[in-house]
C-alpha cells in the first residue's frame, strides 16, 4: 500500500523543484489551479470531488493524493469521496476500480493524520 500522506509531501517537493527548472510553466499552472479552484457556482469541495473523480479515471496516483487531501480540507466526507470513486469507476471501468482502491487508501491515511 502506498503511503499517500508521504506521497503528497514528496510530489509537492518535486513540483517545487520543477518550478525552479521551468518557472513560467509552473507559475502558469499554479495560476490556472488557483483560478479554477476559487469558489464560484461550484464550491471548492465540489470542484475537488470532480478533480478526484477525474484523477481516479485517468489513473493518476499523485493527483489522487492531492485531491483526496484537498477534498478533505474543503469539508468532503468519507461518503462523498466514496461516491465520487463510484462514479469514476463507471466512467473508467476496471482500471478505475484499482485506482478507486488507492483513493480510499489515501482517505484512510489522511484521516489517520487528523485531516
Amino acid at each position: 500500500m502506498k503511503n499517500f500522506p508521504e506521497h503528497y509531501k514528496e510530489i509537492g517537493a518535486w513540483m517545487g523543484k520543477l518550478g525552479v527548472e521551468i518557472p513560467e510553466v509552473m507559475q502558469g499552472f499554479g495560476s490556472l489551479h488557483a483560478a479554477c479552484f476559487k469558489p464560484g457556482v461550484l464550491d471548492v469541495k465540489t470542484k475537488e470531488l470532480v478533480a478526484l473523480g477525474i484523477a481516479v479515471s485517468i489513473r493518476c496516483d499523485g493527483c489522487i493524493a492531492f485531491h483526496v487531501h484537498d477534498a478533505l480540507k474543503a469539508g468532503a466526507t468519507k461518503q462523498e469521496i466514496a461516491e465520487t470513486v463510484s462514479v469514476a469507476i463507471v466512467m473508467g471501468g476496471g482500471p478505475s476500480v484499482m485506482y478507486g482502491v488507492e483513493a480510499m487508501q489515501a482517505l484512510m491515511q489522511f484521516e489517520e493524520q487528523g485531516l
